[in-house]
């Protein structure tokens, strides 16, 4: 039975098939019985009908036997003949059994027998031979036999119908067994594995993988739950594990986040502060409690030093003697904590990354971790990432160091230039004035010339004072309005004043096409024009136009004065070197000379830094 036991499909064919086999029987035994039984009411009432046709036999005998002398023998042969025929029906046949020992077989032969050899011959000789009494004696004992074989009959076919009664019932009854038991086969190993198949499922689909169904039979739907419990494991384990990777992929995306964050408060602190202590001390800290490292020291190389300087730290214990701001205490941590620090004398480990550019080593960041920690390739590339940015940092503001350095020097020797040739003209001219006066007070002390010597003076002093002032002027220049635009216009009202007639100024360029820097130029280039125009051209009309002809930006001042006395070709002390030096600048050309229609155009052109932005703009 154990092949039943461990297979569901099984069972369940073999309850079927015993089902099919008892409705099979049945329905076989039932034909069988119903074809056995088929004509025997046929045959009892040919058996009973025996019965009246041998009384209508035995009274048309006593009726010709009554009658005086009238025989009517040939109706009494032909009844005789019909109970003949009755007698051997075919009806009455099929249901007498083949076999003699049958109790209706003999009770048939014995009717049979008695009829043909006793009963007939009587009835069929004429009636005044033959004792009455006989006759009716035999004719009564004949019709008892007839009566035993109908009942025979009858009984025969009761106990067939008994019999298909009989199977009928024991059918029903293996039927009902057989379904009652496929029915409760069917609701505990069915029905209730499904309902505990169908419970892990719908709590599989809620993401829960805790549910088990608790199936430890052997056939299929217990196989089935088993590998249900399985796979429900199997989910678990592979669920948590991806909850636990999911976990993980968030920290370190927030913590990636922290570290994009980071970097961009570097680029923002380290490019946007000129202290680099101060920008970059606050910055490392964050990496330190980011990566879980320290402490941080940056080193940089000095060509007045023999060895690295070492510039910042994020934790001293004493404050650094290269420390600018002594109410910074961003640095300073107890000696407690110090000493609990990693170091080369607290077992830590120590990572130096180079300060460089593709040129320069610049310098060398120390980080140090530790010892029983592993340094990440995440954490690794942050720090070069960082050292990166802090060497772009450093090479930057070594550059706008610079940068300032030769602007100073440029500013001077400017300076130098506009003093030479304005200031320490009149100066040497006023000197000259007084020497010539003192050599002619020792030649004739009582006749010399001093009202023309003191006009000469005063002239020389009043334009050496004029001077000044322009140079004060020049000098402290700067950009005060928005843009250059409306400097040029308040240059041109300011020097207006000094002609005739106002200056004219036309000013078209696409805003924000020059840079600070070459604005300034711009501004003092016009500035040191109009000014030489003031004291050399005796004009009355001055114009001003300062346009963009892609790509270049064209500037020019012209006056309608006298021009220039020798030509194309200025002296020097028009300040042409001042402005050649401005226009080489601005990677530029200037000129100056003379006008076809008379006086002085000072023309300017040059390609801003901007023009490849702004000529995208004026053609879009």
């Amino acid at each position: 039975m154990f092949f039943l036991q461990d297979s569901l499909i099984r069972r369940m064919g073999l309850m079927l098939a015993a089902i099919s086999l008892v409705a099979l029987v049945n329905i076989g035994l039932s034909f069988t019985v119903s074809q056995s039984i088929e004509g025997s009411a046929t045959a009892i009432n040919m058996a009973g009908s025996l019965r009246k046709q041998l009384y209508f036999s035995l009274a048309q005998w006593h009726q010709a036997r009554s009658e005086s002398g009238v025989d009517n023998q040939a109706a009494r042969i032909a009844a005789l003949d019909q109970f003949d025929q009755r007698l051997a029906h075919n009806e009455l046949l099929a249901m007498i059994p083949d076999s003699l020992e049958h109790p209706t077989a003999r009770q048939y032969a014995t009717i049979v027998t008695a009829w043909r050899t006793d009963i007939r011959p009587m009835l069929a000789r004429p009636a005044q031979g033959l004792d009455p009494e006989a006759v009716n004696a035999a004719v009564a004992d004949l019709t008892v036999e007839l009566e035993s074989l109908v009942a025979l009959l009858e009984e025969r076919t009761e106990s067939r119908i008994q019999l298909m009664n009989l199977v009928q019932g024991v059918s029903l009854v293996f039927t009902v067994l057989a379904i009652a038991l496929m029915l409760y086969d069917i609701r505990n190993n069915i029905v209730r594995p499904l309902r505990r198949l169908l419970g892990v499922a719908r709590a599989v689909a809620k993401g829960d993988f805790s549910q088990n169904s608790g199936l430890t039979g052997t056939d299929e739907l217990n196989k089935l739950g088993q590998a249900l419990d399985q796979m429900t494991e199997a989910l678990e384990a592979s669920y948590q594990g991806l909850e636990n990777r999911v976990e993980q992929k968030t920290r370190e995306l927030a913590r990636s986040h922290s570290v994009l964050e980071l970097l961009h408060g570097a680029s923002r602190s380290l490019y946007s502060n000129g202290d680099l202590c101060e920008a970059s001390v606050p910055l490392l800290q964050q990496m330190e409690d980011l990566l879980g490292i320290g402490p941080i020291k940056l080193y940089l190389h000095d060509r007045n030093a023999p060895e690295p300087v070492e510039v910042v730290t994020t934790a001293s214990k004493d404050r650094p003697f290269y420390c600018r701001d002594h109410s910074c205490n961003a640095c300073l941590i107890t000696p407690q904590a110090f000493e609990a620090l990693p170091n080369k004398d607290a077992d830590g480990k120590r990572l130096l990354l180079p300060i460089r550019t593709a040129s320069h080593l610049l310098g060398t960041l120390e980080v140090w971790y530790p010892r029983d920690q592993t340094l990440p390739d995440t954490s690794r590339r942050l720090l070069e990432t960082l050292s990166d940015q802090l060497a772009t940092a450093v090479f930057l503001q070594r550059q706008i160091t610079e940068q300032q350095r030769l602007t100073l020097a440029e500013e001077r020797a400017v300076i130098a230039r506009e003093l030479h040739d304005s200031l320490a003209q009149s100066l040497s001219y006023l000197k000259i004035q007084v020497a010539r006066l003192r050599k002619l007070e020792q030649k004739d002390p009582g006749n010399v010339p001093r009202a023309e010597v003191l006009d000469e003076l005063s002239t020389g002093l009043n334009s050496a004072y004029r001077q000044l002032r322009e140079l004060l002027t020049t000098f402290r220049l700067k950009l005060d309005t928005p843009d250059l635009g409306s400097a040029l216009r308040e240059t041109v009202a300011e020097f207006g004043e000094r002609f005739p007639r106002p200056v004219s100024l036309v000013f078209d360029l696409p805003p924000q096409l020059l840079t600070a820097n070459e604005e300034i130029h711009v501004l003092q280039i016009v500035r040191e024009a109009l000014s030489n125009a003031v004291k050399h051209s005796e004009a009355d009309s001055v114009e001003v136009s300062v346009q963009f002809r892609s790509p270049r930006v064209w500037i020019q001042i012209a006056d309608n004065g006298r021009g220039l006395p020798e030509g194309d070709q200025p002296p020097q002390h028009y300040g042409l070197i001042i402005m050649q030096d401005r226009a080489r600048t601005l990677g530029g050309e200037i000129s100056v000379g003379n006008r076809e229609g008379g006086g002085v155009a000072v023309t300017l052109s040059f390609l801003p830094v901007n023009r490849n932005l702004i000529a995208t703009q004026v053609s879009a």
